[in-house]
Formats: structure tokens, sequence, C-alpha cells
């Protein structure tokens, strides 16, 4: 028996309820003065990282665009490079077709002109080349007969 009476009973009395409005109380006044600033700094800087991580993001999409804008204003300057290379030898060829064109009409032109030239050259020697020969045949003639040419 007498550990029987030294032992505590556990009896809901006066004192619990006292004891969960104290709690509540602590509870209230430590939430108002104490986790409520500590809260707010932790959701002021929690905005503040999200803030920046969205500034981040945009800044990363914004980065992206004007680096794909930039490769496609290279590609279409590369492309516009190719067109004018290629137009510039397309038009060199064809500058060069009517030079060469044009030189060869002029080349077939002063040909045409030489050998009508020699042509008169050689009919005039032939002219020569008979009178001389009926010259030459004539004195040939003469002297093989021993008597004047008619």
């Amino acid at each position: 028996m007498i550990l029987a009476e030294a032992s505590i009973q556990l009896v809901p009395d006066a004192t619990l309820l006292l004891h969960l409005i104290l709690v509540v109380v602590m509870v209230f006044v430590l939430s108002r003065t104490l986790l409520k600033p500590i809260n707010d700094i932790l959701i002021k800087r929690e905005k503040e990282v999200t803030g920046r991580l969205r500034e981040a993001e945009a800044m990363a999409a914004e980065s992206q665009e004007k680096l794909q804008k930039y490769n496609n204003a290279l590609r279409e300057a590369r492309a516009a490079g190719y067109k004018f290379l290629e137009k510039a030898r397309v038009d060199g060829l064809k500058e060069k077709e009517q030079k060469l064109r044009q030189s060869r009409d002029q080349l077939s032109k002063e040909v045409a002109a030489q050998v009508d030239q020699i042509r008169k050259q050689e009919q005039a020697v032939k002219g020569e080349l008979e009178s001389q020969a009926a010259t030459i045949g004539s004195l040939i003639s003469s002297q093989i007969l021993r008597r004047p040419a008619r």
C-alpha cells in the first residue's frame, strides 16, 4: 500500500485545462512575436528567389530567341552571298562568251578579208605570170626558131 500511495495518478482536473490555455496563449504570442516575422522574411526571400528565377528564365529565353534570330540572319546572309556570287559568276561567263563571240566574229571577218586579199593577189600574180609566160614563150620561140616573134 505504501507503493500505491506514492504512485502518481493521472486524473484530469482544472490544471489540465489551464495548461492547454497557457499552451494556446504561448503559441498565439510566439506566432505573433517570433514566428510571423520569420515567416514574413522567408516568404519575402522565396518571392525574391522566384522572381529572380523567372527573370533568369526570361533572360535565357530572350537570349535563345536572339541566338535563333542571329542564326537565321546569318543563314540568310550566307544564302544571299552565295546567290550574289552565283549571279556574278553567271554574268562573268555570259560576258566572257559574248567577248569570245565578238572576237571570233572579228577574227572571222579579218580572216575573210585576208582570204579575199590573198585571192586578189593570186589573181594579180596569175595575170602577171600569164603575161610574163606569154612574153617568155615568144622570146623562147624566137630564140629557138631564130625568127622574130609575132
